[in-house]
């Protein structure tokens, strides 16, 4: 019987909290790509190769199972360093070449755009970042991402000045569309190498060539779990609804991971992780705020507001981690600014 009403939960969660699998994010490496010659078309080949069948396997899973797949993405390894070699109009043209083998495969967004400068900016690295304003407005799906600093090596505040500038024109160079660009673009301090989620997700370096990383959000979930456990005792502790929110993130994790590995396997590849980040959306009811305040605040940003977020964000990650040994990503919740 609690098997039962486990199953009817999960129901619940898809057709009424709005818990969906966010993004099914495809990681390529093209390291063997790095060789200068032909690079765009041998980044092409490799993405058609791997990707080609990802959006009809997951439109697939997502009938076999009757959970939402939002978005179907790529990341692959960060162009600064595979297109070293290359001039600042030949990377450019490589971005271009991205977007157009994504629009033809149906593909959502395509990260990894990207340069790793925590440490200092090399010549690859400057081309990139002086690229970056022209590829986002000229593309659709191109996603860029920098990382400035590591818990290691501090603070890049050079390439932080320099990418400021580089924010500013890029919202002049697509102000028709409200400055879109920049929400393409992701400043990183510790970057991870399988992060699902965009406009930051990149190939890694120590990932294999092919694999299948997952993102689930579910911030109405939590917030209706929290919810019920209050109306249910009025006097629960905060201790009380962090087991709440453990055993709700559990579930979450393993409809992920159930995801993930079956399109892993359908398409041969690799299984990587579950990212499992609460990140909201427009829909009524899937705001991390919301939840917030129903832990007990009067409203985000009042007192007490960074101890319920971290209180949440440890709740998340402790109940994922007991549900999965393949959780990773960024794994926390998501807070627009």
């Amino acid at each position: 019987m609690p098997e039962f009403q486990e199953i009817l939960e999960t129901i619940k969660m898809i057709h009424l909290e709005n818990l969906d699998v966010r993004a099914v994010t495809m990681g390529i490496s093209l390291w063997e790509c790095a060789d200068g010659n032909n690079i765009k078309a041998c980044i092409r080949e490799k993405i058609l190769k791997y990707a080609s069948n990802l959006v009809s396997e997951c439109n697939k899973i997502e009938q076999k199972y009757g959970i939402p797949i939002v978005n179907k993405r790529i990341a692959v390894s960060p162009i600064a360093l595979v297109a070293a070699r290359s001039s600042m109009d030949q990377m450019i043209e490589i971005a271009v070449s991205l977007d157009k083998v994504c629009e033809e495969i149906g593909i959502d967004l395509i990260g990894g755009y990207s340069a790793l400068v925590h440490k200092g900016i090399k010549t690859g690295d400057q081309k990139l970042m002086d690229s970056i304003p022209i590829v986002l407005s000229q593309t659709e799906r191109v996603c860029s991402s920098i990382n400035v600093a590591s818990t290691k090596a501090g603070i890049n505040i050079e390439a932080i000045m320099k990418l400021g500038n580089i924010i500013k024109d890029s919202a002049i160079r697509s102000k028709e569309r409200h400055g879109f660009a920049c929400a393409k673009l992701v400043v990183f301090a510790n970057i991870p190498e399988d992060n699902p989620f965009m406009a930051g997700a990149s190939m890694g370096f120590g990932e294999p060539d092919c694999v299948i990383n997952v993102g689930v959000s579910g911030p109405g979930v939590v917030k209706k779990a929290v919810e019920d456990a209050i109306k249910d005792d009025p006097d629960i502790d905060l201790g009380g609804l962090a087991e709440v929110i453990k055993k709700t993130s559990f579930k979450v994790t393993r409809v992920g991971e159930l995801i993930g590995r079956e399109i892993a396997r359908q398409l041969n590849v690799a299984f990587g992780i579950v990212d499992l980040s609460l990140a909201p959306t427009p829909k009524v009811g899937d705001s991390v705020g919301e939840i917030l305040e129903t832990l007990g605040l009067d409203a985000v940003g009042a007192p007490g507001t960074t101890a319920a977020l971290a209180m949440l964000n440890d709740a998340v990650k402790k109940g994922g981690l007991f549900a999965s040994s393949s959780v990773g990503g960024l794994s926390g919740a998501f807070i627009p600014v």
